[in-house]
């Protein structure tokens, strides 16, 4: 490019304040208009558009070549700064008020045309989106996803700056250690037959860096996970990675709160005053039916089963005998609720679990159901009482062990929320904080406990008795931040006793010899002063696509993969050449399709 086209400045920088001055811009065609005398331009760049006018009064050999323009050719304009006629002015843009009368151009690149429309790039399918990624991150939509997803980043670091965090690079190619999903695994040709993982978190390493002093550490980490994808899942990822030394819950809380808030403060204008509400996990599970609950609607969950206690109806009173318990919501549209829908929910509720779901329609101030004959009066007065359901109103109720029936009324609170439309879809943003989670599940089908979290979680310290007489009932030092119903990050206290941490993998089926094999290197640093720590990670691709009211997060992403975890754009995965492999001392099977 010629010394004597660089630009003086962008395009979307050309206010009054040029006014009568020559500026340079360069950029792309984003439309072009010819009113019959005067040729229109919006030439567009990073930081906005521009109006250039091509008059014949200032060259009639201009305005020719200006004819031949087409979109996204590439521009660079030499011209003076005016003001535009009072009719013509633009108020939704920046420099609506101005145009540029060119004096000379030239055409630094021609442009086929765009098989992609970038003021509407949802209107093709996402594979060709893929496909041509490099026009589609020219669309003002992903455009701006990009630049808020720079500015939120560059915010945290300012922020965690501030609050005497470092910033550590931790390695990407590391041992392989159970963590949850399946590694992505690299060979090595130097130690042939062994094999580096790439990381799900840097979760080990910003451990013992807490163990070698670095007190307040943070990564904006690339992660890796081989699972199966969905529209919040991709296979590499990044989170805002943290952990501190000497604290506990609430500090770690405070100091993520505080980070959001600032992100929400200087990026989006929203500022935030109170706290987040904090639930305890059986408090979430209870009232929601989920331990990433949506709070911007109500419809809660009601525990009936005492006001059903000596009921005639054995569905009820059988899961009651069982210990079980009998919840409900109160859909307070019911009537918009069909007959049919009803059917399907009886089937659909099988995939949680459940094995049905019984329902009451509230008029002249009773209940009417298929099963209201095996409810006296009284317990009818007594339900209606509890649940304070009003005419119109239509009763769902699950009768289940505890965590079936609040996981499943979960479920069912969504569905009639999204079926009549009771969740905004301005941008409201409800955050919460879910706290104590069970620190093991037990695992039908290995016949062992699982780590609800990860294995280096601390539990409650006073529930820590229980690990050997009821492991099912130790809470953990964990917490989750939850946005709108989706999980933005989680994190917990770490154990930093050697003892403790042996029993949890004794506890989840690791004999002495395979911690050793898998995590001897953090078990050896415990010898060695390891101080009380905690962190936790936000995904930030999850936490960007909120924000941005994206249903997908591959739509804040620069270049994502596809479902099936490909590259459009590059072609990626890809076989390797034999001679590759060979050095590799790899050999590959593939079975035909």
């Amino acid at each position: 490019m010629e010394s004597k086209w660089l630009r003086t400045d962008y395009c979307g920088e050309i206010t009054e304040k040029y006014l009568g001055k020559e500026v340079i811009v360069n950029g792309w065609v984003k439309s072009v208009r010819d009113h019959g005398g005067v040729i229109f331009v919006d030439l567009r760049d990073i930081r906005g558009v521009v109006q250039i006018v091509f008059s014949p009064e200032v060259s009639k050999e201009l305005h020719e070549s200006a004819s031949k323009l087409r979109d996204e050719y590439v521009l660079a304009v030499k011209g003076i700064v005016k003001l535009r006629p009072a009719e013509s002015i633009n108020p939704n843009i920046k420099t609506g008020n101005v145009e540029i009368w060119a004096t000379e151009f030239e055409v630094l690149n021609t442009s086929e045309t765009p098989p992609i429309p970038f003021d509407n790039p949802k209107t093709v399918s996402e594979d060709k989106r893929l496909r041509y990624r490099f026009l589609d991150l020219r669309s003002e939509m992903m455009k701006n996803n990009i630049v808020k997803r720079y500015e939120i980043t560059k915010v945290i670091r300012n922020y965690l700056d501030e609050n005497n965090f470092i910033e550590i690079e931790t390695p990407m190619l590391i041992k392989s250690t159970p963590e949850g999903a399946r590694d992505f695994v690299v060979p090595s040709r130097l130690n042939k037959g062994k094999f580096y993982a790439l990381p799900q978190s840097p979760q080990l390493f910003k451990q013992i860096l807490m163990v070698s002093g670095f007190d307040r550490y943070y990564q904006i980490a690339r992660c890796f996970r081989d699972e199966d994808l969905r529209a919040d899942r991709q296979p590499e990822f990044t989170q805002v990675d943290l952990e501190m030394s000497f604290v506990d819950m609430d500090t770690v809380m405070n100091i993520v709160e505080g980070m959001i808030k600032r992100v929400l403060d200087k990026v989006y204008g929203i500022k935030i005053e109170d706290r987040f509400p904090i639930l305890s996990y059986e408090e979430a599970m209870n009232r929601f039916g989920s331990d990433s609950p949506d709070l911007r609607f109500g419809m809660e969950i009601i525990d009936i089963s005492e006001e059903v206690r000596g009921c005639e109806f054995k569905v009820f009173s059988e899961v009651l005998d069982k210990g079980g318990v009998v919840k409900c919501i109160v859909v307070e549209r019911g009537d918009e609720i069909s007959r049919s829908e009803l059917d399907f929910l009886r089937d659909w509720v099988q995939e949680f679990g459940a094995k049905g779901v019984a329902w009451f329609r509230v008029k002249n101030g009773d209940l009417e159901s298929n099963i209201t004959k095996f409810f006296s009066e009284e317990i009818r007065k007594k339900i209606i009482a509890k649940t304070n359901a009003k005419d119109g109103n239509l009763l769902l109720i699950v009768a289940d062990k505890w965590e079936v029936a609040t996981k499943t009324l979960g479920q069912i609170r969504l569905r009639m929320a999204n079926k009549l439309n009771l969740i905004p879809k301005d941008n409201t943003l409800k955050f919460c904080w879910v706290v104590n989670f069970p620190l093991v599940e037990w695992n039908e089908e290995e016949n062992r406990y699982d780590p609800l979290h990860h294995p280096f979680t601390a539990p409650v310290y006073e529930d820590i008795p229980l690990l050997d007489t009821d492991p099912l009932k130790v809470r953990a030092q964990s917490y989750d931040i939850v946005l709108n119903g989706t999980e933005i990050g989680g994190g917990s206290i770490r154990i930093h006793n050697q003892e403790l941490q042996k029993k949890i993998f004794n506890l989840i089926g690791l004999s002495d010899e395979e911690a050793n094999e898998k995590f001897g290197f953090l078990l050896d640093a415990f010898k060695y002063g390891a101080p009380p720590h905690g962190g936790l990670a936000i995904g930030l691709d999850r936490f960007v696509a909120i924000l941005q009211g994206m249903e997908s997060i591959r739509d804040v992403i620069a270049f994502p993969k596809t479902q099936k975890a490909q590259c459009l754009l590059s072609g990626a995965p890809s076989f390797l050449q034999k001679k590759q492999l060979d050095e590799l001392g790899i050999t590959v099977e593939v079975e035909e399709s």
